[in-house]
């Protein structure tokens, strides 16, 4: 989920369209969650990995992940929703997959592809409060500017972990999220210039 492509789109989406927009983000994200989960089951039970504070600094992110999915699947049901299946179905496989080739694919790949994935999943969140604010539905606005945080951390922990080895000179480089503290003020500054309608 592009923020400012999102920012840009005109016309302002009025709040039964954000609601809309909101449920199908959040269903979204509540299968990403457990394709990362999965994932990060297999990465912190990797043979690559030999230190056992990094093992559990990858647990973390793991539980953090199930959370994340827990907490969105009540935010559904609030909303008179729930996980779509075949989202589910789809981010499920993709996640084991991930996980089970994390078990045997090395130190590196496993923290340069979590950090990248986690550097888009900020954004996710950030479009969730925006949606939210469009739709009337305020009150979830902090928990969703929360999680967006707690990517970030995510994705800052695992690209100094990436950036560590020398095959990181070789890859791709994503583009580096913005300042922590600007996902809080720039909701803040959208807020002041969209109104729902």
């Amino acid at each position: 989920m592009d923020l400012q492509r999102f920012e840009n789109t005109k016309p302002v989406p009025n709040k039964a369209e954000a609601k809309k927009q909101l449920i199908h983000l959040l269903q979204m994200a509540h299968s990403g969650e457990k394709a990362a989960a999965n994932a990060y089951y297999g990465h912190y039970k990797s043979l690559f990995i030999k230190s056992s504070k990094e093992r559990d600094e990858v647990k973390r992110i793991y539980k953090d992940e199930l959370h994340h999915r827990q907490r969105l699947k009540e935010i559904l049901a609030e909303l008179g929703a729930k996980p779509k299946l075949r989202f589910e179905i789809m981010f499920f496989t993709i996640g084991f997959i991930i996980g089970f080739l994390c078990l045997f694919g090395g130190w590196f790949i496993p923290m340069y592809g979590a950090g990248k994935l986690e550097s888009t999943n900020i954004a996710e969140y950030e479009v969730a409060a925006r949606l939210a604010h469009l739709a009337g539905l305020d009150k979830y606005i902090p928990e969703l500017l929360v999680f967006a945080e707690i990517e970030w951390d995510h994705e800052l922990y695992f690209r100094n972990k990436a950036e560590s080895h020398f095959l990181y000179k070789l890859f791709p480089k994503w583009k580096i999220p913005k300042e922590k503290k600007l996902i809080t003020t720039d909701l803040d500054k959208y807020k002041g210039n969209f109104t729902s309608s």
